[in-house]
């Protein structure tokens, strides 16, 4: 019956009356049996505790003014749900040894009133009392909590209360936002397979055989001899296939795990989880750390000089990287990485290249990024490091490859400077030699060029 009182009782006749302020709170008794009362007439648990349900109102704490000490009162039984309480924490956690109020104004202003430009923030103006600085869109955040990430199950089970909670503090002067969060985003679900029977029943995972058949994979219910469907569902006690992340960590550590979660696809976007597909990225960092650390001697093997292709591979993966964090687009901002070093990989990092790229793998696999900054020479935890900047001049090629097609069919591609014209490109795509042997002794009628995108030749 722990959810908060609500600090009121009612007379002989039925009126109710406050609780004093000089009273509050109201503190629940202790019960040694909890469970409901059984009867006819629905009772709250509370209703139990007759000796501190029916009582005074000098005893629960009504000012004399409204009802002499003497009064029979019965307190009110029902009490909050359990999660009002929690609905406003945010507001809270910024002044939690405050016994005076639950946040201070002015620090409740320090931390909800970020300052937003016009287009970021919405509408709404502060009821607050003269004096007082007061929310403006065109300059603060319409709501106080930056970023709230959650499922989406939270937008009915605690966002919706919290806006109810936060608008009557607001409606009240008591908080400088008209909305509790400024942007929310809604994560994926992480699912797993299950199998289903022809009547769609599911089967536990672990009730299952499964074979291959001239490479095709069969699944059969070992109960029954029967073949199953191999599906993808929510993860479940009752499916068996829920996964403990300590097994994953066990096994391949914990920034694989972490890498991989991340890796699986949008993070706004249900996936299944495929234990198969680990090893795709636990090699990924396995090749990250060959890439710098000789493994004979377990020294660093770094260059002296830097290689140009791999300083442009790096500002573009510095670059990339920083954007998709921005967006939440980890799969992609780790498919970066990967292709930084294919690029490195047998050509090797300088000193100054490994310490970039350390900073970049860190928010994914921290670990293994603290390891080789120290290794490399790094003051201080990586993690504190300042991101690392790029040169916008870096980002542009000197040189595209252009697929070339023969009668709308790409059969091959050619690299050619970035600005080349259209004389160009039809030139450079006559003479690959591929192109050359497919138009041999065939009359090339026309030559369509897209400058930097394609080149398509029409012959017969």
């Amino acid at each position: 019956y722990w959810g908060e009182p609500f600090p009121v009782v009612f007379d002989e006749h039925g009126d109710h009356d406050p609780v004093s302020e000089t009273a509050l709170p109201v503190e629940l008794p202790d019960l040694e049996d909890y469970q409901p009362v059984e009867s006819d007439d629905p009772t709250p648990p509370l209703g139990k505790a007759e000796a501190w349900v029916n009582t005074t109102a000098g005893a629960a704490g009504v000012d004399p003014a409204i009802l002499p000490p003497e009064t029979p009162v019965r307190r009110e039984t029902n009490t909050m749900p359990g999660w009002a309480g929690s609905c406003w924490y945010y507001l809270r956690y910024l002044d939690p040894h405050n016994e005076e109020s639950f946040v201070s104004p002015e620090v409740e202003r320090y931390w909800m009133l970020s300052p937003r430009s016009g287009a970021e923030a919405g509408g709404g103006e502060r009821r607050c009392a003269a004096g007082e600085e007061s929310f403006d869109a065109t300059t603060h955040h319409v709501g106080g909590v930056d970023l709230y990430v959650g499922g989406a199950e939270h937008a009915v089970l605690h966002l919706l209360y919290a806006r109810f909670w936060h608008k009557l503090l607001f409606d009240l002067g008591e908080v400088s936002t008209p909305e509790p969060i400024g942007r929310l985003f809604h994560q994926g679900m992480i699912t797993s397979f299950a199998f289903k029977r022809g009547d769609g029943s599911l089967v536990p995972v672990d009730e299952v055989d499964t074979t291959e058949v001239d490479g095709d994979e069969r699944h059969v219910e070992r109960a029954t001899g029967e073949s199953v469907e191999r599906i993808v569902a929510k993860m479940s006690k009752s499916l068996r296939n829920v996964i403990n992340p300590d097994d994953v960590i066990a096994e391949y550590g914990a920034d694989t795990f972490r890498l991989y979660e991340m890796y699986m696809g949008p993070l706004d976007a249900s996936k299944p989880w495929n234990t198969r597909d680990i090893v795709g990225v636990h090699r990924f960092l396995q090749r990250v750390w060959r890439l710098v650390v000789d493994e004979t001697s377990g020294e660093l093997a770094l260059r002296p000089d830097p290689a140009d292709e791999v300083e442009r591979a790096l500002h573009l993966a510095i670059s990339k990287v920083g954007a998709d964090i921005e967006r939440f687009a980890f799969n992609t901002a780790i498919a970066a990485m990967i292709e930084f070093v294919n690029t490195a990989t047998g050509v090797g990092l300088t000193g100054s290249q490994l310490d970039r790229f350390v900073r970049v793998l860190a928010p994914f696999a921290p670990h293994l990024a603290e390891e080789l900054h120290h290794r490399g020479g790094g003051d201080g935890s990586v993690v504190l490091a300042a991101w690392p900047e790029f040169d916008p001049a870096m980002l542009v090629s000197d040189t595209v490859e252009v697929p070339v097609q023969v009668m709308g069919k790409v059969r091959s591609r050619i690299t050619v400077p970035a600005d080349a014209d259209a004389a160009a490109l039809e030139a450079a795509a006559l003479a690959d030699p591929r192109i050359a042997e497919l138009v041999e002794g065939k009359t090339v009628r026309k030559v369509v060029v897209v400058p930097g995108k394609l080149v398509n030749v029409v012959a017969n």
